[in-house]
């Protein structure tokens, strides 16, 4: 209880909201070339400078108090004090993911804001490693965040990027282990499907679908974005149609890998009349994924239904009318759809949470205890992980998708205001500092 007598005198006693005001204006201060600006900047940094003096000079630890003042307000520093004493625990590594978690449209612009690349930094340089975790191809990623972090913190060997939801890994400074492309372990069957789905994702679409979405430029995943503002009328529509497409494309493209095992004759036609039975190949295994992912996602169930489809009932892969070979490749495969914003299709076997786990390898995070922040269900299994090995804790903005919010209030309650993401992270960096009292 000392530490909590503390904090609530530190709040009570000091003028800690202005000592933070006066740390927020030193530390996001932009680059001007004005003599009467700068003699500003350092009027206010004096003043920080005695705030902070009082409360070193009034406490133990003197010092640790000062930068809670300066990096939290109550709230925040409260719930960080919950924290450690609920975990007894430092965070030891950061797992973010960026689009309307870190950065967002409707708040952000779109940008990471300045506080919350500031936070970022400071917990780098407290020697804290950062997983930047998203489903975004690597050269976009990696460019956005040399631009916001610089290319010196991005190099230095302590931030890894997993890319295409757990694809790939990119860990700059690590030699042999810079880069690790994960899906080229996946087996030949699986890596096949793949190929076959892109070279049709747009050539074989709908009008409407090919004029209105692009196919991102991934490496491995197929990806469809829409050619409008995400999360209008208009992306939705496109977005909903490309993904009965993508669903439609992947069923044909596994009916076709595993013809010789699922083909009956057709017609009178031998099943080996390739040019006769490609056509019911395709309709069959469109209908087969149809069923199956309708079963997996109630979301895709309801697009499926909205576009006048209505798929065989029961569970994914357990239909009778599913053959077992085609089951068994749909188990490997995923198809994810993000309202408005993408349809996609990517493999099981490699999500979030296998990209994290190869990150932690490549870092040296033997036993993670890691900030876990995102938004959408790629997110929550990583979430989800963690709270099964008691490996970090979970934050989300007030937008998350319903199973991240659940997850998320059934835990530490950690949801944030859309475009808030420095409070989780300052909540992490003052959790920190708890544990340097210890």
């Amino acid at each position: 209880m000392e530490r909590y007598d503390l904090l609530y005198r530190l709040y009570d006693e000091f003028d800690v909201e202005t000592l933070r005001e006066y740390q927020s204006f030193v530390d996001l201060f932009p680059p001007v070339d004005s003599r009467v600006a700068l003699d500003h900047w350092e009027e206010v940094s004096d003043e920080l400078d005695r705030l902070k003096r009082q409360i070193r000079e009034s406490f133990p630890a003197g010092s640790t108090f000062a930068e809670i003042a300066a990096h939290a307000d109550r709230e925040t520093a409260f719930t960080a004090l919950d924290l450690f004493a609920r975990y007894d625990r430092a965070v030891n590594a950061l797992v973010l993911d960026v689009d309307e978690t870190l950065r967002s449209a409707g708040q952000t612009d779109n940008e990471i804001p300045r506080e919350t690349l500031h936070i970022l930094t400071e917990i780098h340089e407290s020697g804290v490693p950062i997983v930047i975790c998203t489903g975004q191809t690597l050269e976009n990623v990696k460019g956005f965040m040399i631009q916001g972090l610089g290319n010196e913190l991005v190099h230095s060997g302590n931030l890894s990027i997993v890319y295409e939801a757990g694809n790939g890994v990119f860990t700059p400074s690590h030699g042999s282990e810079t880069k690790r492309l994960l899906y080229q372990d996946l087996g030949a069957d699986v890596r096949s499907i793949f190929e076959r789905v892109r070279t049709r994702a747009l050539s074989a679409a709908p009008d409407n679908v090919r004029r209105g979405c692009h196919l991102q430029g991934n490496e491995f995943n197929v990806t469809l974005k829409p050619n409008f503002e995400t999360g209008s009328a208009d992306a939705e529509a496109v977005i909903d149609d490309g993904l009965v497409h993508l669903i439609d494309a992947l069923g044909a493209a596994v009916a076709e890998r595993v013809a010789d095992e699922v083909d009956e004759p057709v017609d009178g036609a031998a099943a080996n009349a390739d040019r006769d039975a490609q056509p019911v190949r395709a309709e069959r295994g469109a209908a087969w994924a149809r069923a199956h992912y309708a079963a997996a996602d109630p979301e895709i169930r309801d697009v499926l239904e909205a576009a006048g489809i209505e798929p065989a009932a029961g569970e994914p892969s357990r239909s009778p009318d599913i053959p077992a070979p085609v089951a068994s490749l749909f188990d490997e495969i995923d198809v994810a759809y993000y309202r408005g914003d993408a349809a996609e299709i990517g493999s099981l076997e490699l999500d979030k949470v296998a990209g994290v786990d190869a990150a932690f390898d490549v870092l040296d995070v033997a036993d993670p205890f890691a900030l876990v922040m995102g938004d959408s269900k790629s997110d929550l299994r990583v979430m989800e992980w963690a709270a099964a090995n008691d490996a970090g804790i979970a934050a989300a903005p007030e937008h998350a998708s319903a199973d991240v919010l659940s997850h998320v209030l059934d835990h530490d309650e950690l949801v944030f205001d859309r475009g808030q993401s420095a409070k989780m992270l300052r909540t992490a960096y003052v959790m920190n500092l708890f544990a340097r009292l210890e």
